[in-house]
């Protein structure tokens, strides 16, 4: 039998796994279409805004977010590019979908981040580049929307190193903005690429002019090229080269300039990423680190979807590959249950285009269907006792409790609830004493969806209602006795979530800090991992 190890060895250095970030509407879900534009894997793009036109994004498949416009959860879309395999991730950018956000960023090994040239660093933008820096997520910046009034470029520059916290290298910079937004200069190619408004779809190739210095341009573009060329002067001078260990820690980023909505500069973005963007690295479980280029394979769910195809009634769970090579029909084992699975229509994406699968690498995210074997946090393995690690739950800020319209469909509700639980969309109590569910979220659009999909989804009208509460903390202790004593003594305010954890809920953080003193061998959490293991030491309030 040959020695699969070569094989994996070139497949993994094939792979770029990387997640889109950025504050709402800054363009990123246009960017995504874009991307896919230009590495050939749709031949147009629908148009985002296009609300009533019977063209929507390709990575926003939710019925809601074709109303919306907007993106209310993670998509994940695989193409190739230059001989590289892209599994690319579109992120929610609403702050009210940020837990989502923060698992997906659990699954990619580079992120890219849209900042709206006219509004600069924003609120979301901050936070989720908290999270990528905790991960040392090497990140590129793509500033958009040139062809606007925005802020100047080296305003931009200096904005995004004071508020982001680490050095900017420009790899392409503008010659003018708005109606005078001439084009991009390539500084590592020394050559102009010239803007033309474009169109949904991909045409030639624009128009390059070579040469920074070259007369020709500013012949062509005059003061905006004479204020360009200064600025690259004092940027050369002043920003420091680029440092591949700096970028790969998340110290440094790569910074491009275009207008995703005219298909321009998006493909120096795209050879950016197959160019610095790193192949699968290693991963921690808790046993050991696994490499990517292992035999064995071996994967993580990080997300769960319910109803891609509302005709079927499907649930897939996402998992990253971590090693090895997957291949269709592989015996599978589930550490957390000791069960085993045998998946013959594993799929994957295009968003909501579907290709049955037939191998997989490190790196790759592919799609299980199963009805609720597979939970999120969830490590498959051919056989090893392993489990990773990292993927977060943060305790909601916010709650509702929840009742259905018409009392015959309580079943659809328990159960529509359950799934859209167990996809982490929001989190379901069960309270200890009492029968009304409690839904919790980070932000209040999460229960609109919620109730929008109860009702197109499962055919369920729901009720939200106010919930008194607005603190909750998960609950451990090294002695089961004093944990059994302390939620019987607080059966009242006592809920168990979608992994049955234990979960104190509270309306007063004041509660919270005289609740601690007077059970000290109880600790209280405000993140949990999966299958209720809490990575987090406990949190003050």
């Amino acid at each position: 039998m040959s020695d699969p190890t070569p094989r994996i060895d070139a497949e993994v250095r094939r792979r770029r796994t990387f997640a889109i970030i950025s504050h709402p509407d800054a363009g990123k879900t246009t960017l995504t279409e874009k991307l896919l534009l230009f590495s050939g894997a749709i031949q147009i793009a629908g148009s985002v805004k296009a609300r009533k036109a019977s063209r929507y994004a390709t990575s926003d498949w939710m019925e809601i977010e074709k109303q919306r416009g907007i993106s209310v959860a993670s998509s994940v879309m695989q193409m190739e590019y230059r001989d590289c395999v892209i599994n690319l991730l579109d992120t929610p950018g609403h702050q009210d979908f940020s837990e989502d956000t923060y698992r997906v960023l659990t699954a990619v090994d580079a992120a890219l981040m849209v900042i709206d040239a006219a509004n600069g660093v924003e609120p979301q933008t901050r936070r989720l580049l908290q999270v990528c820096r905790a991960r040392n997520t090497p990140i590129l910046t793509f500033v958009n929307k040139m062809d606007r009034e925005v802020q100047e470029p080296l305003a931009l520059m200096d904005e995004i190193e004071r508020e982001l916290g680490m050095s900017v290298v420009p790899f392409t910079w503008p010659v003018g903005m708005a109606k005078f937004f001439g084009g991009v200069l390539d500084l590592r190619r020394d050559q102009m690429r010239v803007f033309a408004p474009g169109a949904d779809r991909a045409g030639g190739d624009d128009e390059i002019v070579e040469g920074l210095a070259n007369p020709v341009l500013a012949q062509r573009f005059g003061a905006a090229y004479e204020q360009a060329a200064g600025e690259i002067e004092l940027v050369r001078e002043a920003a420091p080269a680029f440092d591949e260990a700096a970028f790969l820690a998340g110290h440094q980023t790569p910074m491009f300039f275009g207008s995703a909505i005219n298909n321009f500069g998006v493909k120096e973005v795209l050879d950016a990423l197959v160019d610095l963007a790193p192949p699968p690295g290693p991963k921690a479980a808790i046993q050991r680190t696994v490499e990517p280029t292992e035999p064995k394979f071996s994967g993580v769910v990080f997300k769960i979807q319910a109803n891609m195809d509302p005709a079927h009634r499907d649930r897939i769970a996402f998992v990253r590959v971590a090693s090895g090579h997957f291949t269709r029909g592989m015996r599978l084992k589930v550490t957390r249950s000791g069960k085993e699975l045998r998946p013959n229509t594993v799929v994957s994406f295009l968003s909501q285009r579907r290709e049955l699968l037939e191998e997989a690498f490190a790196g790759d995210i592919i799609g299980i269907p199963n009805h609720g074997v597979l939970q999120l946090g969830d490590t498959l393995t051919e056989g090893e006792a392993l489990q990773f690690t990292g993927l977060p739950f943060f305790a909601p800020e916010m709650f509702r409790s929840v009742e259905v319209a018409d009392p015959l469909k309580t079943k659809q509700l328990r159960a529509g609830l359950q799934q859209l639980g167990e996809e982490g969309a929001i989190q379901v109590f069960r309270p200890a004493a009492g029968s009304v569910l409690l839904l919790g979220a980070v932000g209040q659009l999460q229960f609109e969806v919620v109730a929008h999909r109860l009702e197109h989804e499962y055919g369920c009208k729901a009720r939200i209602l106010p919930a008194r509460y607005n603190v909750a903390r998960w609950v451990t202790c090294d002695d089961q006795k004093e944990l059994a004593r302390f939620i019987d003594h607080n059966a009242h305010r006592v809920a168990y979530d979608a992994v049955d954890a234990p979960c104190v809920l509270l309306e007063y953080a004041g509660e919270l800090r005289a609740m601690q003193d007077n059970w000290p061998k109880i600790q209280f959490h405000a993140l949990r991992e999966h299958a209720g293991l809490v990575f987090q030491k406990q949190i003050e309030a």
